[in-house]
């Protein structure tokens, strides 16, 4: 199982962190041993002093595929999740200065929390799919599948070009604007089309 992420998916979330806007997706990988066990806390790293929330859509592929195009990409999931990438931002900051890859940032044991509960695409507005992560009950980021510079089917089309994507895998579609520092007694909590999806304590 491949853990597969869109980075600067949504215009204004690139624009707060100062990356310029994509022309084609930008993914890297998660290994599965960043996945946090269902119902335990985050504890945030001892080698980091600035680890971030990214609230984010997750797409759980079905079926088997290699070279998908945009018109059959539908065939290939049939329902989207909600996840937390974590990232060290300090960390990152630091591989990025010197052109070397994030995986220390973004792989990290505990950095990708997914929701308990899939829903069927079928039960979702289509291309307008909105969510939201509050921290200790206050709203932080609020987002639309609408404003996604990639939408799910250029995303799955686009990743099958260079990986098989396999049944299990999950595709992180990227965050919008609005995310921030988590501290120890923090608690996130992820809301998809108002139903509660996630709650993880920060210790």
């Amino acid at each position: 199982m491949k853990i597969i992420c869109i980075g600067r998916n949504y215009a204004e979330h690139a624009k707060e962190l100062g990356n310029a806007l994509p022309t084609e997706p930008v993914f890297f990988c998660k290994p599965d041993s960043a996945l946090l066990p269902k119902g335990n806390p985050f504890y945030i790293p001892d080698w980091t002093n600035d680890v971030h929330y990214e609230v984010e859509l997750v797409l759980r592929i079905d079926r088997l595929g290699k070279h998908i195009t945009e018109e059959f990409a539908p065939r290939y999931f049939g329902s989207v999740g909600l996840g937390i990438d974590f990232t060290a931002r300090d960390v990152q900051e630091e591989l990025k200065k010197k052109g070397l890859p994030w995986e220390k940032a973004k792989g990290f044991d505990g950095a990708a929390v997914i929701s308990q509960e899939f829903v069927s695409i079928d039960e979702l507005p289509k291309e307008q799919i909105q969510f939201t992560l509050a921290k200790n009950g206050d709203v932080v980021q609020s987002g639309s599948s609408a404003d996604m510079i990639f939408n799910f089917n250029q995303i799955v089309s686009y990743v099958s070009r260079f990986m098989t994507l396999k049944i299990g895998d999950l595709i992180f579609t990227g965050t919008p604007s609005g995310v921030g520092k988590v501290n120890p007694g923090d608690v996130l909590t992820g809301n998809l089309e108002g139903r509660p999806m996630f709650q993880v304590k920060v210790k």
